[in-house]
C-alpha cells in the first residue's frame, strides 16, 4: 500500500499548492477592491448633490471632487492589474464586475453633466484607468450596464430638477435618454442580465416623458428648450 499512497500524494499534493495560490490571489484582490469601492462610495455621495442643488458652483465642486476620486480608482486598478495573473481575467473578474459597472455609470454621469453627451467605451476606460492594462480591461458588457444605470439615475434627476425649479433640464435628459434608447435597440441582446436590464430602460424613458409632458401642459417649458427637444 505504500507505493499507491505515494503516487496519490504526488498527484494530489500540487493541487493544494495551486488552491492555496489562488486563494492568496483572491484575498489580495479583495483587499484592493476595498479601496476601490471606498472611492466608489465617496463618488456616489459626491454626485448626490445634483438631486438637491441647482447651483452651478456646488455642482461644479462636486464634479471636481468626483474627478479626484477617480484618480484613486485608477491607482487601485493599477495595482489590480499587477495582481491578476496573465490570461486569467475571466477567472477573477467576478470580484470587480459590479464595481466596474457602477464606476462606468458614474463616469458617464460626470461626462453628461460636464459636456452633455454620451461617454464612449474608450473614454470610460481611460477615466477608470483600464485603457492601457495588460491583464485587465473594461469589458463591453460592464460598460453597457453602466449606461443603463445612467438612464435610471437621469430619470430620477429629471423629477428632482422639476422639484428644484429647473424646467429645462428634463428636456435635455429626455432627448439624451431617447437617443440612448435608440442606440440600445440597434443591439441584438440575448436573454441574460444585460437584456433584462435593458427591458427596464423603457420604464425610465416613460418616466422622463411623463415629466416633460407635465411641465409642458403647465406652460413651464422654456420655449427654446422645447423646440430643441421637439427637433
Amino acid at each position: 500500500m505504500a507505493e499507491p499512497t505515494k503516487v496519490i500524494t504526488e498527484i494530489f499534493g500540487p493541487f493544494q499548492d495551486s488552491i492555496n495560490a489562488e486563494q492568496d490571489i483572491r484575498e489580495l484582490i479583495r483587499s484592493i477592491m476595498k479601496d476601490i469601492e471606498k472611492s466608489l462610495r465617496e463618488t456616489v455621495i459626491a454626485m448626490q448633490v445634483i438631486h438637491s442643488e441647482v447651483n452651478c458652483e456646488y455642482i461644479h465642486h462636486s464634479l471636481l471632487k468626483a474627478r479626484s476620486l477617480f484618480e484613486e480608482v485608477q491607482k487601485g486598478f493599477d495595482w489590480l492589474d499587477k495582481t491578476v495573473p496573465p490570461g486569467q481575467y475571466y477567472r477573477y473578474n467576478d470580484h470587480w464586475r459590479f464595481s466596474t459597472q457602477r464606476l462606468c455609470f458614474l463616469a458617464a454621469l460626470i461626462v453628461f453633466l460636464e459636456k452633455g453627451f454620451l461617454i464612449d467605451q474608450v473614454t470610460a476606460a481611460q477615466m477608470l484607468g483600464l485603457h492601457d492594462k495588460e491583464n485587465i480591461h473594461l469589458d463591453l458588457e460592464d460598460y453597457l450596464h453602466g449606461l443603463l444605470n445612467l438612464a435610471s439615475e437621469l430619470a430620477r434627476f429629471a423629477v428632482n430638477s422639476v422639484t428644484l425649479g429647473d424646467y429645462s433640464r428634463p428636456l435635455q435628459i429626455s432627448k439624451f435618454v431617447a437617443e440612448l434608447n435608440a442606440g440600445f435597440r440597434l443591439l441584438n441582446l440575448k436573454n441574460d442580465s444585460l437584456r433584462k436590464r435593458f427591458d427596464a430602460l423603457k420604464y425610465d424613458v416613460k418616466k422622463i416623458e411623463e415629466v416633460v409632458y407635465d411641465i409642458s401642459i403647465r406652460g413651464l417649458t422654456p420655449k427654446a428648450s422645447a423646440e430643441d427637444a421637439a427637433d
